[in-house]
């Protein structure tokens, strides 16, 4: 356990035995803040943008202008959208997997997580996302936060991960019925707080410590999510958004 975190013990709750998640913790705040920061950062890397400039084309007046993975896909080719995919959400899981191995955390379940600790766990994901979404480098615009908010999510093991998995499962049925991306990725933003909600039922006692951050934390991403989408909501409702295979109507 690093200097900067100290574990104090938690007075013990009658309804369960004692667990390792058990604890409250206190921490430097400069120290978190330091590790929100360098997560922003690492997020904030554009790589689609830059994939792109590598083939002398300029996502943000190609397409839909989107610096995602979709429209480097329907630019380069489904190859490049499937490489800016796992790079964006690459660049949010790490920050996240190092400070849970870092502070310990990586692993409890979500019966045996405690509230600080997971809280400081999710804001680090959700600094990732912020940093995609708000790239500092592009004049704090930047993608729409689904490869980097599924990278970020599902690396907080195992209290996210099986969330994002169903989140992922929704986007593949969707994405195979209806063809559009962008549907898809909204409602696959809403799966992880529903599914936190159900687990929850599961454990001895209402509710878990650590659920109402991760459902707080993740219902505001996928409103985030959402709004980034409010375009494409317009033209699915105008029937103009462009299906996989197909380039964005002029």
């Amino acid at each position: 356990m690093p200097d900067a975190l100290l574990l104090l013990a938690s007075a013990p709750d009658p309804r369960v035995e004692p667990f390792v998640g058990a604890i409250e913790w206190s921490f430097d705040p400069f120290v978190l803040a330091g590790v929100l920061i360098a997560s922003f950062l690492c997020g904030s890397v554009p790589f689609g943008l830059l994939i792109g400039r590598l083939h002398g084309i300029d996502l943000r007046s190609v397409g839909s202008g989107n610096i995602g993975a979709t429209n480097l896909g329907r630019a380069l080719g489904r190859p490049w959208g499937i490489a800016c995919f796992v790079l964006d959400a690459l660049k949010g899981a790490l920050p996240v997997l190092g400070f849970g191995l870092w502070a310990d955390l990586w692993g409890i379940p979500l019966a045996d997580a405690a509230a600080g600790p997971t809280t400081a766990w999710v804001t680090v994901a959700a600094a990732a996302i912020l940093g995609h979404v708000f790239c500092p480098w592009l004049g704090f615009k930047g993608g729409k936060g689904v490869a980097t908010g599924f990278g970020s999510m599902a690396a907080m093991w195992p209290l996210l991960t099986l969330p994002m998995l169903g989140a992922l499962l929704g986007w593949v049925i969707l994405i195979a019925i209806s063809r559009y991306v962008s549907l898809a990725s909204v409602v696959a933003a809403f799966v992880p707080p529903a599914v936190i909600l159900i687990q929850s039922f599961d454990v001895d006692f209402w509710p878990p410590r650590a659920a109402p951050p991760l459902l707080f934390v993740t219902t505001l991403i996928a409103l985030l999510v959402l709004l980034r989408h409010r375009t494409n909501v317009a033209r699915l409702l105008a029937g103009t958004e462009p299906r996989i295979g197909r380039r964005p109507l002029p």
